[in-house]
């Protein structure tokens, strides 16, 4: 499987920006998709934003137009673009790839990158 590991989260104030990345390593050409999920305290596990090898590109409503998803050209990497903070955007974000490896479907996360929004 795919390990990952993010880095990027932070405090930030309302209105500010923030970068998170993930780094990938292991059998990254068996990525097929890969995305942004967070968790606030008390709240279920939610997609942000994934983007997958077809090129295909999907948000949460509640992050269009203020974060943006993206990888470098290796597929090492992927980032969050975060701008426009809202402290509603307070949470544990954690990276995801899902992929096929030797014939078996796998899902892996990262460890997780904290980001609180607050004055």
């Amino acid at each position: 499987q795919v390990q990952l590991v993010e880095s990027g989260g932070g405090l930030v104030q309302p209105g500010g920006s923030l970068r998170l990345s993930c780094v990938a390593s292991g059998p990254i050409f068996s990525i097929n998709v890969m995305g942004w999920y967070r968790q606030a305290p008390g709240k279920e596990r939610e997609l942000v934003a994934v983007s997958s090898d077809d090129g295909r590109i999907n948000y949460a409503d509640s992050v269009k137009g203020r974060f943006t998803i993206s990888r470098d050209n290796s597929k090492t990497t992927l980032y969050l673009q975060m701008t426009s903070l809202r402290p509603e955007d307070t949470a544990v974000y954690y990276c995801n790839a899902a992929g096929t490896f030797d014939s078996r479907e796998y899902d892996s996360w990262g460890q997780g990158t904290q980001v609180t929004v607050s004055s």
